[in-house]
This record gives C-alpha cells, structure tokens and sequence, in this order.
C-alpha cells in the first residue's frame, strides 16, 4: 500500500522521514503542494497518533487505484462542500440561532433523530421572510477549501459529481448551478405570500433519503459500489456513506470518523483527490 500524508501547509522533513521510518516504505514522492505518498508502506499503531499531533491526514491506498477508477463521487452540502450549516445562518436571521444550532449539533452527533430535528428546527422559522435565504447564500455561504480543486479534478477525470443535502433545495439548486454539478437532491421549504411557514413540503430527504439518492444514481449510472466515493460530516450522511466503495469523512463528529474508509480532519476538500493518483 501507499501512505498519503497531507496538511494544511508544508509538511516538516523530520514530520516525513519519521513516518518512513514508521512505515518502513521504500521511498517517497511529492504528489501535491501539501501531499506526499510513501511508498509500499505498512500500517503501524503510532501513525494515527502522530499525524494528529501534528496537524496531518494519512490514508493507505492501493498503488493502481486512481481518480479515474471512479464515477460518481456523492457529498452532503453542509459543513462538508460549504462552511456553513444554512439552517443554522437562516435561523441568526431570525435572532434565534442558538436554539437551533442546538438541535442541528445533537442530530449530527445521533442523539435526535434527523427527521424530528428538521421539523423541529425548521419550526422555528415561521413567520421568516423568503428574502432572508438569499442574504444567507449571498453573504455567508462561502465554499470549503480546496473545493474549486477538488471539482475541478474530479471533473477532469470524468468523475460524475452529486450534492446531497438534508438542508434545502433553495441552496442546492443554486451551488448545482453555480459549480455546474450533476445532480442535487435536498429539502424544499413551504413558502407563503413571500414567508416561510414553518413547514416542509414533501418526504424528508433524510439519512435513508441520501443513501436512497446516492443508490439511485449509481445504478443509473451503471456503476458497482466500489467505483463511488461519499463524503460527510453527520451521522446523518452515514446510511450514504455505507453504500459508497470509499467514503470520506470531513472534518466530521466522533461518530462519522468511526466508520469512514478515510478521514480527513486537516486538509481541505482537494484531499480527496490527493488520496489517488491522476
């Protein structure tokens, strides 16, 4: 196997070469501003331990397995492609943020189910006028780092993109548009004489909803499970996460980091492409 060490910025010599050594590989390679690949490594105990301190991610891959393998990589939207919780953001326009930012943390650690959550949360927010979504995706919603690399490589490589969102289709439509993805799939707001009502219209696209989605297109698609990469940060992207070949949990809770093939806590989205060659 490759060992893939990657950070947020340059990597110190004696950071590397105590991992050679850990790993016993027999050379390494420069693969990205922030990344290197040791060479026919193996796993030691101490690895995870020590990239943690000092602010690194490590992954173990294949030596043939490349981007290209892949054809379809599904993402969830909030905190993983962009850096807010929208819910959250719309919420501070209404001067009640704290309650549900409350919620939305206690159901991405699985301690509320999700369902009970959005209707909880999106409760809240009757009365709201619609133009308050537009401030939140004008003024706040802002991409994760290292996302215009991670789309742009992923589309090089003809890698089909999807955004799978237990938030809202006011913004996945919006950043489909906007980063010319293929697919999107979220929640739709009940909208009144230019107010939101409090309630959702439709099935909530829920934990089983994003695994149904990812499953749905990747039959389409005509792909086996083992050519798909889902990436998350919630236990409510977990289900989704289980029927991807590779998942990726980013910058995720305690709960996601357990059961994720890769975890990358340090380095931006453009670690994901980072973990294979092309």
């Amino acid at each position: 196997m490759n060992c893939i060490i990657q950070g947020i910025q340059c990597i110190a010599p004696a950071h590397l070469n105590h991992l050679v050594a850990l790993t016993e590989a027999s050379g390494i390679e420069q693969s990205a501003e922030h990344a290197y690949r040791l060479l026919n490594a193996r796993p030691h105990a101490d690895i995870a331990a020590f990239c943690y301190e000092h602010q690194l991610d490590y992954g173990f891959v294949r030596p043939d397995q490349k981007l290209s393998d892949f054809g379809l990589v599904v993402m969830d939207m909030d905190s993983t492609l962009i850096s807010i919780e929208c819910i959250d953001e719309i919420a501070d326009m209404f001067h009640i943020k704290p309650q549900v930012a409350a919620i939305t943390e206690a159901a991405m650690r699985g301690e509320i189910d999700f369902c009970e959550s959005l209707r909880r949360r999106v409760a809240l927010l009757a009365g709201l006028e619609e133009s308050a979504l537009q401030r939140v995706y004008d003024e706040r919603l802002q991409l994760n780092r290292g996302a215009v690399t991670m789309l742009d490589k992923l589309k090089q490589n003809g890698v089909k993109i999807m955004l799978v969102s237990g938030g809202f289709v006011f913004f996945t439509d919006r950043l489909k548009q906007r980063l010319d993805l293929d697919y999107a799939r979220a929640n739709t707001l009940e909208i009144v004489n230019g107010k939101l009502t409090g309630n959702l219209l439709g099935p909530i696209l829920d934990a089983q909803g994003k695994a149904d989605s990812l499953v749905c297109i990747r039959d389409e698609l005509g792909l086996r499970p083992e050519q798909v990469i889902a990436m998350g940060d919630g236990a409510n992207d977990l289900k989704m996460m289980a029927q991807a070949g590779v998942s990726i949990a980013y910058h995720a809770k305690p709960v996601v980091l357990a059961q994720a093939s890769y975890a990358l806590n340090f380095a931006g989205l453009d670690g994901l492409v980072n973990l294979f060659s092309n």
